[in-house]
């Protein structure tokens, strides 16, 4: 295989140095073990081994020699992250790294580390290189996974619209030989999505609903579905500037997802997948829906619009009961839904909903396991009293700001089937600024910690 940016074999390289990986506490023993010359060049430099931390040493010829770098848990990706740019240009050999979790989570956060969206701008200079010719496939399928999604993100809706998003799934269906279907404008209607309909009708771009279907039938079916509002205006309750800048951003669930899938497919994870994606633009325009009115959805209940910036749960309404009447073992629903989770949670923990205890526990311990965290929020069912509408089943979002993302998930459920385990993942999809191996921009979060779930739960 080709390997990506920043990795290369022992055939590949020129000469590797070593490469030593350290933490604060370890550094007096690994220090003694070193050659005098290095022991004063650690001392001059005064190298603690904090996290974060790299220091080069140099050769007789006034070369470099070698390199130690600082980590934190040897098993988070991000301990090793700022290594590829840290270091100088040139090709690195790990040295000790003899943990099989270790090694692993060295790859996949040296791989992180090197990331950058160049579509419109040329990276400031390359990242080192790793050399080794023991690289895991499996963990460059997550890798790519986790790229699939910043690379989604991070382009501007004028080259990621529905049409785009459209493309996307067409190509990796075809990759993977799996099946697609996809319902576009008026004939979401005839088909009944409405809800979709009415939120992206405004658009120049049409509604559409992508449904990718992969997997032998004897196998366990899970359904993925993904917000994918590829840009969100706030349709008539328009947002302000500032809450409009990064809205390209608003079809993060739907790469969550379509990433999810496509690393599924890669792995020949033992189940059957239907992946949904509801995509969108929220528009304004003479036919844009309005505050104060009465939309159909699919599963025939009624919701009143109280603001149209609350699009985001009406498209997932349709998807999710779609993909109930598959009775799937499991549906999972990523979303970029609420600014409220970001309140309670700030930029960097998805919150994750769930009526089923075996799922959500197994979630967050597949996320603790892979450094990858997610926060169990509550199913608080009396606040379903705040999405109350006079005229209608249901409201679609309301007059207070308490507890928005919880209310946020309580709407999402009323279109899951009774008995049907369920998990949603309010998910921010972005770095604010930039932090070694997260550079600002878009960001998967959440989705290693699934897929790990998912393989615990259906491949041993």
């Amino acid at each position: 295989m080709t390997l990506p940016t920043g990795f290369a074999t022992n055939r590949e390289a020129a000469a590797p140095r070593p490469l030593h990986f350290v933490q604060r506490d370890g550094l007096a023993v690994w220090r003694a073990a070193q050659p005098a010359a290095v022991q004063a060049w650690l001392d001059a430099q005064q190298f603690d081994a904090s996290a974060g931390s790299a220091m080069t040493w140099p050769d007789a010829d006034g070369g470099i020699a070698g390199a130690v770098i600082g980590i934190g848990d040897p098993l988070d990706p991000l301990s090793y992250a700022h290594a590829p740019l840290a270091l100088p240009l040139a090709d690195w050999q790990a040295v000790g790294a003899s943990d099989p979790g270790a090694r692993n989570a060295l790859q996949l956060g040296w791989g992180l580390g090197c990331y950058r969206f160049t579509r419109y701008k040329t990276a400031s200079r390359m990242p080192a290189q790793l050399v080794s010719d023991a690289f895991d496939d499996a963990g460059f399928d997550v890798l790519a996974a986790c790229v699939r999604v910043r690379d989604l993100v991070n382009t501007p809706t004028e080259h990621m619209g529905p049409d785009e998003l459209e493309a996307v799934a067409r190509d990796i269906a075809s990759r993977h030989g799996a099946d697609i279907t996809v319902i576009t404008g008026d004939a979401l209607l005839e088909q009944n999505f409405p809800a979709i309909h009415a939120v992206g009708r405004a658009s120049h771009r049409a509604p559409r609903l992508i449904e990718l279907s992969w997997g032998d039938a004897a196998h366990p079916h899970v359904a993925l579905v993904g917000k994918g509002v590829c840009f969100d205006s706030g349709g008539l309750d328009i947002k302000s500037a500032v809450g409009m800048r990064n809205m390209k951003k608003d079809m993060g669930g739907s790469a969550h997802a379509i990433a999810l899938a496509e690393l599924i497919m890669a792995r020949r994870l033992p189940v059957r997948i239907t992946l949904l994606v509801p995509a969108v633009e929220n528009s304004l325009g003479p036919n844009a829906f309005r505050p104060g009115e009465v939309i159909a959805t699919r599963m025939g209940v009624s919701v009143e619009i109280d603001n149209t910036d609350a699009e985001g749960r009406l498209v997932l309404c349709d998807a999710l009961a779609r993909a109930g009447e598959l009775e799937p073992e499991l549906l999972l629903d990523f979303a970029t839904l609420t600014g409220a989770a970001r309140i309670a949670l700030g930029p960097d923990l998805p919150a994750l909903y769930s009526n089923d205890e075996t799922l959500a526990r197994d979630w967050l311990g597949a996320g603790e396991h892979s450094r990858d965290p997610l926060w169990r929020m509550p199913l608080w069912r009396p606040y379903l009293r705040y999405l109350t509408s006079g005229i209608a089943d249901l409201a679609n979002s309301s007059n207070t700001t308490m507890g928005g993302s919880i209310t946020a998930a309580l709407y999402l459920e009323r279109f899951v089937p009774a008995g049907q385990a369920w998990g949603h993942v309010d998910v921010y999809s972005w770095n604010d600024s930039d932090r070694p191996g997260k550079p600002t921009g878009g960001e998967a979060q959440g989705l290693r910690a699934t897929f790990a779930m998912l393989q615990a739960r259906y491949a041993g």
